[in-house]
């Protein structure tokens, strides 16, 4: 497989808890952070606002995404303005749909036609990604999220639909496909080889890395050890 670092594609670090956000950045290997509700709360955030900002004191000259949380567009709109007020390395996420699935298609037009760097989220569909394609400014910075690892959730390949969702937004110089929830190290090579631009990665997977290219035989050995090591230190007797 070679090394992450001869890779064209960028590895965002997807998750919420700020002092492993601080340690990834440190540590040079991502290109760009997200988050969502969900991750925030999963790491104990109560203060959205003050999350982010103190986010974005240490981290603020590589991207990251923040999600408006409401379900009506006229309230995501307030939100995706406040939040991209916070710096100019802040992409908005906005879901594809709400929860009534009604389309956010207007609102993205919108925001975009003005300049904001928006991530559109929760896209599972080819039929998404066009309707996204047809509407975001070629002035305006967009990353496009397909959630290639939900749709694999499914039992079906997700590289044909992220193959062509590259297809449909390569005339935008502007927008970049992103991977989603990635579910193993394999995922990020399979999204270089679809030509997506971006693939976000939990710090499990950033964990893996090391085991790029690794002997199979040495990694054989490591599992027995592992097993052996874990059998002993629960003094099990047959």
């Amino acid at each position: 497989m070679g090394s992450i670092n001869k890779l064209k594609i960028k590895l965002f670090a997807d998750g919420a808890d700020i002092n492993d956000m601080k340690r990834i950045y440190r540590e040079g290997i991502v290109k760009g952070f997200t988050t969502n509700p969900t991750l925030m709360r999963k790491a104990g955030v109560s203060n959205y606002e003050a999350f982010a900002k103190e986010v974005l004191r240490e981290i603020c000259d590589l991207p990251i995404s923040f999600e408006v949380f409401s379900d009506d567009f006229d309230t995501m709109e307030i939100e995706a303005r406040k939040i991209a007020s916070w710096g100019n390395n802040v992409n908005v996420k906005i879901p594809i749909t709400n929860t009534r699935r009604e389309l956010s298609i207007a609102l993205i037009k919108k925001l975009s036609g003005e300049g904001i760097s928006l991530n559109v989220t929760a896209i599972l569909t080819v039929e998404q990604v066009d309707a996204v394609a047809r509407v975001i400014s070629p002035k305006a910075k967009t990353i496009i999220s397909v959630f290639a690892g939900r749709i694999a959730d499914t039992g079906r390949d997700p590289v044909p639909y992220m193959k062509e969702a590259v297809s449909i937004l390569k005339s935008n110089r502007n927008a970049e496909l992103l991977w989603a929830s990635s579910r193993e190290l394999l995922n990020i090579f399979q999204a270089e080889s679809c030509g997506c631009h971006i693939i976000t990665v939990t710090s499990d997977i950033l964990r893996k890395i090391p085991n790029i290219g690794k002997d199979l035989s040495i990694l054989s050995l490591d599992t027995v050890k592992m097993f052996y090591e874990d059998a002993r230190a629960s003094k099990y007797e047959i």
